[in-house]
């Protein structure tokens, strides 16, 4: 699943972009991410403006509860079912029992807002563990129209952690200050003073040196159309 990752339009600038006409950033996420997101979204349970009274005795349960209409003869998962017209078996139910919201688990966070106390169960839950590898994966897509011919270029990486500590995310952010530190102190990078690295004298070598980490983009280019 693809999301809009906040303001794209900046990025226009930035990288030259200006007479493009579409441009979107997006996170990737597993099937099923935005459904489960948006019942949060829509309980209330993002909310960051004001503070649960005795949100340290409240238990998981009692929170979700509060957000649902009261009815003593129905449980948190039969009112959640029916608020957002859900089966008993539904996907989303099981993720939601899965980060342990339907349980009587004490939160025991003082004067926290909703929002901090689903960051509190989130962060609790998608902790790695010693075990657990990540995957990092990116892609650039970009359309583009020459003498009547519509053509596709799709720029594709994905590079996968070793473990907790040897993360994939770890790599692919500190390999690329690392190198261009060494480029500079080499003096194979010229440009002097603060500058991001959309210039090709700063990224090209950086980007020839990440491929000997094994971290590469593959290119495929496609015709999609012909007017």
């Amino acid at each position: 699943e693809i999301y809009p990752n906040r303001d794209s339009l900046q990025y226009c600038q930035l990288y030259g972009l200006e007479d493009i006409q579409t441009i979107l950033r997006g996170t990737m996420r597993r099937p099923g991410f935005c459904e489960a997101w948006d019942i949060f979204a829509q309980l209330g349970c993002t909310d960051d403006s004001y503070v649960m009274e005795g949100s340290d005795r409240l238990t998981y349960r009692q929170y979700l509860e509060s957000f649902l209409t009261a009815d003593d003869n129905q449980g948190v998962e039969a009112k959640l079912a029916d608020c957002f017209d859900l089966s008993q078996t539904s996907a989303v139910l099981d993720k939601i029992s899965w980060l342990g919201l339907f349980s009587n688990e004490v939160i025991g966070l003082q004067a926290a807002t909703p929002a901090q106390i689903l960051q509190k169960v989130l962060t609790e839950k998608w902790a790695m563990k010693q075990q657990d590898r990540d995957l990092l994966v990116m892609q650039h897509q970009f359309e583009y129209t020459v003498d009547h011919v519509t053509k596709q270029i799709i720029s594709s990486m994905s590079y996968e952690g070793q473990n907790r500590e040897n993360t994939a995310m770890a790599y692919t952010v500190g390999l690329p200050l690392a190198i261009a530190v060494k480029l500079i102190a080499t003096g194979e990078i010229l440009p002097i003073g603060v500058n991001i690295p959309t210039l090709p004298e700063i990224y090209s070598p950086i980007l020839d040196e990440l491929e000997t980490f094994g971290v590469k983009f593959v290119e495929e280019e496609n015709i999609i159309g012909k007017k």
